[in-house]
């Protein structure tokens, strides 16, 4: 995603490392897309090894040094090979440790189960309130109808997350999760080589 996320703006316009990652944190792409703002040297590095971009300038800043650097033609190609590869995959992908450790929380003290099920909820409600001023802010200055649709769906998906962990945490307060019932599933159920 890191690539994909460069090489489109070095489409839009040459620009330096600092740019970028001030870019990756102010539009806060490092939160539904995975990106780490703190990779963003070490890919500009590896790709203009591999020819994707250049350094089409550089700029001094006191005693710094900076490239500016602008897409290749090659940079161009993998550009949409890497939107072609990520139009095909799902939305929201449904592998997730949190569904692994759902199911495994009977292993656990219930109270602690419940505090980090709290915890989860806090984070996201928190998630939400950004994403729901991000739009805001976006909105001001003209958001396309596709952006829109998303923004409206990962607010959903939170508000669906969210639910889940309300119901989930009555669940465990109720002791009504009944995830043991797949310990006993394999402690009964013997694999046989063919």
């Amino acid at each position: 995603m890191t690539r994909l996320i460069i090489l489109s703006l070095l489409r839009e316009r040459p620009m330096h490392g600092y740019e970028i990652q001030q870019f990756i944190q102010e539009s806060r792409l490092d939160q539904w897309a995975n990106v780490l703002s703190g990779s963003i040297y070490y890919a500009l590095n590896k790709m203009e090894e591999e020819g994707l971009i250049r350094a089409e300038a550089e700029e001094r800043t006191g005693a710094r040094l900076r490239k500016i650097y602008g897409i290749t033609p090659e940079g161009e190609k993998v550009y949409h090979e890497l939107l072609r590869e990520s139009l095909v995959t799902p939305p929201h992908s449904l592998k997730s440790d949190f569904l692994l450790a759902v199911n495994l929380i009977h292993t656990l003290p219930k109270e602690e189960v419940l505090s980090l099920l709290r915890r989860n909820m806090e984070q996201l409600e928190e998630t939400k309130a950004l994403w729901q001023q991000g739009y805001s802010i976006k909105k001001q200055y003209g958001l396309s109808e596709a952006s829109r649709l998303l923004f409206e769906n990962s607010l959903q998906m939170m508000d669906l997350d969210i639910q889940l962990l309300y119901r989930l945490m009555k669940l465990v307060e109720e002791d009504q999760a009944g995830t043991e019932k797949g310990s006993q599933y394999i402690k009964e159920r013997k694999w046989e080589e063919p």
